[in-house]
């Protein structure tokens, strides 16, 4: 379905697709890191009409030639109050757009920057070229009005795991997966920085519709030996310790020893969906509807692991 078919469903349907005259207001505000280096704070809670999908982390590195974005937000609107609040701290252009990976909340504002580089692993590029058209429609069915005008923009440049100068500014860029099948960290060697992308969450629950928890989990103890001095996860308050990978670790080890488990035991989905959750995850936010999401994405790959095989007969 077109976009415009979209909004003319929406409308007939009675949902609303008018907006006030300046938009929808994330009222962004920059968060210093460290020298040059900002992060855009979002709401830990699930996508809603209320918060326009503004539940993401972005951030920019302030380069000697100029700024380099990682993440565009969840809209057009997100990406041009984004690019706004830089133009507030410098007079320098946006010069590269850097998307950690394919989610909707973190791609769809790149359409803010035209002209400017859009760089993503070639994963990411694949996955936004046949999806992207319906994460956008999802979207716009979660948070309504914020996402009027959106449309999907894809990246027009790859990102490659290794070592780049990009504006005078040196970063690493660190090729992974596991939250999804490309997930791109950013290095900021000069601050010693790590954007760590959806690989990180703090005081959130982790989402998992693409993950592959045991890759994710290897990702998870090399960025554990990386020397950085502070952390942006993709999800949650700014780190300058440890805490956001022990705790994003640890809640994925319970999710696949519990589903595991449970399999084992033969307890089908709506018993699982009752499991009790441990004490220690009860704070994180939108622990209910994440927990459900998972079992509803992963549990059938586990009961599918503990069906008997049967040995084909061999031909006389």
């Amino acid at each position: 379905m077109s976009w415009l078919r979209l909004l003319a469903a929406l409308a007939a349907a009675g949902v609303s697709t008018l907006a006030s005259a300046t938009g929808f207001d994330y009222r962004l505000q920059p968060v210093p890191v460290a020298d040059g280096v900002y992060t855009l704070i979002g709401k830990s809670e699930n996508f809603s009409r209320d918060n326009g999908g503004n539940i993401v982390n972005t951030g920019f590195i302030i380069a000697p030639g100029g700024v380099i974005v990682i993440d565009s937000g969840p809209s057009k609107g997100y990406g041009e109050q984004q690019r706004a609040a830089i133009a507030k701290l410098t007079g320098k252009p946006v010069v590269q757009v850097l998307l950690t990976h394919a989610h909707p909340d973190h791609v769809l504002g790149s359409q803010a920057y035209p002209g400017v580089p859009v760089a993503s692993l070639p994963a990411t590029t694949t996955t936004l070229t046949q999806s992207g058209d319906a994460l956008l429609g999802n979207l716009y069915r979660l948070v309504g009005d914020a996402m009027r005008d959106t449309e999907v923009r894809l990246p027009n440049a790859e990102a490659h795991d290794g070592a780049v100068t990009i504006a005078g500014r040196k970063l690493r860029l660190i090729a992974a997966r596991g939250h999804t099948d490309a997930d791109l960290m950013v290095f900021d060697e000069t601050t010693r920085t790590l954007f760590a992308g959806d690989l990180v969450f703090f005081d959130r629950t982790p989402t998992t519709p693409n993950a592959d928890i045991p890759a994710w989990l290897t990702t998870l103890d090399a960025i554990d030996a990386l020397p950085f001095a502070a952390l942006v996860p993709g999800h949650g308050p700014l780190l300058r310790d440890h805490a956001g990978i022990a705790q994003t670790r640890d809640y994925l080890r319970w999710l696949r020893d519990s589903l595991q488990g449970a399999a084992r035991r033969g307890l089908d989905m709506p018993e699982v969906l009752q499991l009790p959750v441990p004490e220690r995850f009860r704070h994180l936010a939108v622990l209910r509807t994440e927990y459900e999401r998972s079992v509803s994405h992963l549990y059938p790959a586990y009961e599918l692991d503990t069906l008997p095989t049967i040995p084909r007969s061999k031909p006389k």
